[in-house]
């Protein structure tokens, strides 16, 4: 069908609408801490969506539906519901943040994950971890932005075949106008504008598979018919296979462990823990985003599974790659106006991720390495300016980091991969600090190091599914790090 001009009034509203939204949070905050973590006083529910908001991207989005209608040689690789057990694994380890990471954030007044190394190690194990993350978050959400740019280029394309350079104008939309409100509005324009873009892309993508309901011929009968000749209705792989990503052991124990790393150790995700009045709220509000991810998880794998029944009686689009999968069925195949709000859709999934992503960036730079190691003091209006101007150069990063990443391959696997080398290290460096007290510094540097090093050859050298790196990474920072501790 293309897109017509009443889905790009429908986006355009969407896009102009969100931006002006965020906005308005500016003067709800008059300090760097109202700025990075708000006044306290939202409630835990609306923490606990925006959250979900926040770990659900572009890659998700996009990703996951096309993981689902791939088929694989070999099911516990991927394109089937095999991938639940991964995201079990996401919902065992916000019962063990719950119970190791929470209270220790709460023990007097942190406003970085970050903190929590400082006041156990050091502040060379503080600023080691924290430039860590820099590096990985920079990396890790500059694949996202492409991602979402994968969807504006499909977008305009679709109708505007000859305007060159399509996916670079995708990416300097979308994370020019998240910026805008971003820069304005800081945790709170995040929080709040999560909560609306969670409902947009949630009620568009419910959209999406009713009507790819409707489009197959025979239904949802049909659906299950051909999902089951193709394999598509396995659940569990019991396979040892450790190059299998998707299998029982790699899909619990390696979801629950990038968990562990993501909502406990990640900036992105412990600043919302951080934004709840107290330990309850915090830990209620991480539990029952536990069990809304996984509903969405699968939603998102039975969009796939309908589209690989839609196609198997449809001619497919031109794509690049399996990404443009959905985007693509959206752009083409979708009624006038409902298209629009499904891509628009799609872009409250990008923008909520990347304005989180901004937020908690230029708060572990003003926080853990400003404030800390600057020789003159600015007075808290000269450091909230600061750390909006951060934001923006954040965001510039970023958008330079997504045109470099058009070349990386599939978005979803490179997206999680790149996380989870570095989430490895950071998380067995938290584990010994919340775990052990014979663990110093200096131990807790080297195993950092020296685990960041061999995940990195466990990357280019072996065929190790990525869903093992996180639990290698922790258990070698873990050693390392108690060994060299002995030795002082």
């Amino acid at each position: 069908m293309g897109f017509s001009a009443i889905d790009y009034a429908v986006l355009a509203a969407y896009l102009s609408g969100i931006t002006i939204f965020g906005s308005q949070f500016r003067r709800s905050h008059h300090s760097v801490r109202d700025y990075f973590l708000g006044s306290r006083q939202t409630s835990w529910i609306v923490i606990s969506l925006s959250i979900v908001a926040t770990e659900t991207s572009t890659l998700t989005l996009i990703g996951v539906p096309a993981l689902a209608y791939t088929a694989y040689p070999r099911p516990e690789q991927g394109g089937s519901f095999t991938y639940l057990q991964v995201v079990a694994g996401y919902v065992v380890a916000r019962f063990v943040i719950s119970l190791l990471f929470i209270p220790a954030y709460f023990q007097g007044e942190m406003l970085t994950a970050y903190a929590l190394l400082d006041r156990r190690f050091g502040a060379r194990a503080r600023h080691f971890a924290a430039s860590l993350f820099l590096v990985m978050r920079a990396l890790a959400e500059g694949v996202r932005v492409f991602a979402a740019s994968l969807v504006l280029a499909a977008v305009l394309g679709a109708s505007m075949p000859g305007l060159p350079h399509l996916w670079l104008w995708s990416i300097v939309i979308v994370g020019v106008l998240t910026l805008v409100y971003t820069f304005e509005g800081g945790i709170a324009a995040v929080i709040w504008t999560d909560l609306v873009q969670l409902v947009i892309y949630v009620g568009g993508s419910l959209l999406a598979a009713y009507m790819l309901v409707q489009a197959v011929p025979g239904g949802w009968t049909a659906i299950v018919a051909d999902a089951r000749a193709a394999g598509k209705l396995q659940f569990i792989s019991w396979s040892w296979d450790l190059t299998a990503p998707f299998t029982f052991w790699a899909g619990l124990a390696g979801g629950c462990f990038l968990t562990m790393a993501s909502h406990g150790t990640d900036q992105l995700l412990v600043q919302r823990l951080l934004t709840c009045r107290n330990q309850r709220e915090s830990r209620l509000a991480l539990i029952l985003s536990g069990f809304v991810v996984f509903a969405q998880f699968v939603l998102f794998l039975g969009i796939g599974m309908m589209l690989h029944a839609y196609y198997a009686g449809h001619p497919l689009p031109p794509m690049a790659s399996t990404d443009e999968i959905f985007p693509a069925f959206i752009v083409r195949s979708l009624p006038h106006g409902v298209a629009g709000l499904v891509i628009a859709a799609i872009f409250a999934a990008a923008m909520s991720n990347l304005s989180g992503s901004l937020n908690s960036l230029a708060s572990t730079t003003v926080l853990d390495f400003y404030q800390p190691l600057a020789r003159r003091r600015l007075d808290e209006a000269g450091l909230l300016g600061l750390s909006r101007w951060l934001t923006a150069a954040w965001g510039l990063v970023l958008i330079a980091i997504a045109i470099l990443a058009r070349d990386w391959g599939s978005v979803f696997t490179v997206g999680l991969t790149i996380a989870s080398i570095v989430y490895g290290p950071m998380l067995g460096a938290f584990l010994l600090g919340v775990l052990t007290t014979r663990t110093t510094e200096r131990g807790a540097i080297a195993g950092i190091g020296v685990s960041l090093v061999v995940m990195i050859a466990v990357r280019l050298f072996t065929p190790l599914a990525w869903t093992w790196y996180v639990l290698a990474g922790a258990l070698v920072c873990m050693s390392v790090g108690w060994v060299a501790s002995g030795r002082e």
